[in-house]
């Protein structure tokens, strides 16, 4: 354990003590007690009411104090932040204050004052559920908030509706906050004096017994009084400790080897027809996603905080007026929540329910198959962990939780996968991402992928969309969209470096200077569909796609070689005009004028703006 610092605990012992003295001193004066002149009936009557009445406030707390925490913790608007004061409002006010607003609303001549609560038990307990709620509400509002969204918003994809998603997560993740916000709220009602006298002075509860017998008897009654009081007290949070203590779940295991995803490339399914035209207003953002793509995968790639999550999240009906349009096939998904989609959705950290085995994890569907869920566990291998929660889990096992959990459903249309890689270790993803590609061909599903990778998404989809500030800069298919990017923003976003000027000759090549004109041919071996002869353009190619060799097509001349990292060797190359970093075999020739190759259909190139 890490040491504290010494004026910490210096402090924390100081109100300890504090705390601890009022204890004290009354043990000292337990020779003062006058143990004979209590009334022991009477105080065992006045223990049972507020025991019974702390008891019953309690639970009408809970019953209405979890929901509005969890309104609280959810909601947005003024209207919330007002609500959340309110509640706050009786911590602020002296109890005897609180039993006057009460005595206005149900003492006689006030609005509710035909129900008949002062001086009757349920007047007790109205008191004690006023002072005692804040304790409950706030408890349940944090541990809510604390809760991440993505585990509801999944919840919402798999066909949960809202309340089952309330009762099944949301409830069981909060719990143990709840549950020491209703022994606060309990021991804050079974101690409750100034509300409770003002408002229903009988029967006696303890805390009212106990100041009558100080009138009676001064302090000497004191100490007979106030034991049953503590020993309650301290059953109370004895109780609440036990309930609220956390409970192993097992270290986290070595990840070990993997078995095969799938044990063969299944045949193509047929292409889907996806639709979209997404609109939605934020403070400094507009997402505006328009987008017609016949493809059985699509990509999208962009920086951070363009829209793509959002745009992902939008498909699969989780952004509030987003969605202005989103048809698959022909069948608009517009106006179905998001339980009535038939998607499949992997966020980002997957949003495994921590309360849940991965047994339990991969059925949660609510049209899970049950012998598909089976099957997909030992696809992935994952039998053996059946039992073990998302905390003992390595990231590549949540991950193929997360992924059998999606695809153990009845009936699927969309798969949406948030950077479903980004977690794992490159040998790990380079394999996974393998494995989900075969798994996807075979299935009769559109897929979209978000990603920040390139080669990632060339390697995985049909059709490329590229996103910068909401909007849509270029899309089409993959190998199209890398060979004429359109713009120098879209090649950088599609990973180029090697970046060069040229003009567009005749005869179709781009002339970069000193002699040197590039061939360049379309992905599909026709010739390329550039600007008119005499327009100014930038062209890029990949490091790794620029290789000197002896018998190269190119002049070139090699300006400076690297140290050998990764088993490449990085290198400035003079190509043209241009100064190209590259990355060459380790035994690549040293400085000076050489040759290169360049793949025709592997250049991009995009006009001058």
């Amino acid at each position: 354990m890490r040491r504290m610092p010494g004026a910490v605990r210096v402090l924390a012992c100081l109100l300890g003590l504090w705390l601890l003295a009022p204890f004290l001193a009354g043990l000292l004066r337990l020779g003062d007690a006058d143990w004979s002149g209590v009334d022991r009936a009477a105080l065992a009557r006045a223990a049972g009411v507020s025991v019974a009445s702390a008891s019953l406030a309690t639970l009408l707390i809970g019953l209405f104090g979890i929901p509005l925490g969890y309104v609280l913790a959810r909601g947005r608007g003024w209207w919330t932040a007002w609500l959340g004061g309110v509640v706050q409002l009786p911590l602020a006010l002296p109890p005897l204050a609180g039993g006057v607003l009460l005595l206005f609303l149900l003492g006689y001549g006030g609005p509710l004052g035909a129900l008949g609560l002062s001086e009757h038990f349920a007047g007790i307990v109205a008191a004690e559920m006023f002072v005692a709620s804040p304790f409950l509400i706030i408890a349940a509002r944090s541990a809510f908030a604390a809760i991440d969204p993505a585990l509801e918003d999944v919840a919402a994809t798999l066909g949960h509706r809202p309340g089952a998603i309330f009762r099944r997560v949301s409830l069981p993740l909060a719990w143990r906050p709840i549950l020491a916000g209703l022994v606060l709220a309990w021991l804050r009602a079974f101690g409750e004096f100034g509300a409770t006298v003002m408002l229903a002075y009988h029967p006696y509860s303890l805390p009212v017994f106990t100041y009558v017998a100080f009138g009676e008897a001064g302090l000497p009654s004191m100490l007979p009084v106030l034991a049953p009081t503590l020993v309650l007290a301290a059953l109370a949070m004895a109780v609440g400790h036990w309930l609220t203590r956390p409970v192993a779940r097992g270290a986290v295991p070595r990840t070990g080897p993997l078995p095969p995803l799938v044990d063969r490339w299944m045949a193509e399914a047929p292409p889907r027809h996806l639709v979209l035209a997404l609109r939605r207003a934020l403070p400094g953002f507009t997402l505006d996603v328009r987008l017609d793509s016949r493809a059985r995968r699509i990509a999208i790639l962009g920086p951070s905080g363009s829209g793509k999550s959002m745009t992902l999240r939008a498909i699969a009906g989780l952004e509030e007026k987003a969605g202005t349009q989103v048809l698959l096939d022909g069948r608009d998904l517009s106006p179905l929540p998001p339980e009535q989609r038939a998607v499949a959705y992997v966020p980002q950290g997957y949003a495994l329910p921590p309360h849940l085995t991965v047994a339990r994890q991969v059925r949660f569907a609510v049209d899970c198959v049950p012998d598909r869920a089976a099957a997909w566990m030992a696809a992935l291998g994952l039998e053996d962990l059946a039992g073990r929660y998302p905390d003992a889990l390595s990231p590549g096992q949540r991950q193929r939780v997360a992924l059998a959990r999606a695809f153990a459903r009845r009936n699927v249309d969309l798969v949406l996968l948030d950077e479903p890689f980004s977690a794992l270790d490159a040998p790990l993803r380079a394999r996974l991402r393998r494995e989900v590609l075969a798994v996807l061909r075979g299935m009769k599903v559109l897929t979209v992928l978000v990603t920040h990778d390139p080669a990632e998404a060339l390697a995985m989809a049909e059709d490329i969309v590229l996103l910068d500030g909401g909007r849509v800069i270029r899309a089409g298919p993959a190998a199209a969209v890398f060979a004429r990017p359109g713009s120098e923003l879209a090649a950088r976003l599609l990973g180029a470096e090697a970046i060069g000027d040229g003009v567009v000759r005749p005869d179709g090549r781009i002339y970069v200077g000193q002699g040197v004109a590039l061939q360049v041919r379309h992905p599909d071996g026709e010739r390329a569909n550039l600007p008119p002869p005499g327009a100014r353009v930038r062209w890029s190619a990949r490091p790794y796609q620029i290789r000197p060799a002896e018998e190269g097509a190119y002049p070139a001349r090699i300006l400076w070689r690297g140290p050998i990292q990764d088993g490449q060797r990085p290198m400035r190359l003079l190509l043209g005009d241009a100064e190209l970093e590259i990355l060459a075999d380790p035994s690549c020739m040293a400085e000076g004028a050489c040759r290169v190759d360049i793949d025709p259909a592997c250049l991009q190139v995009w006009p001058v703006a």
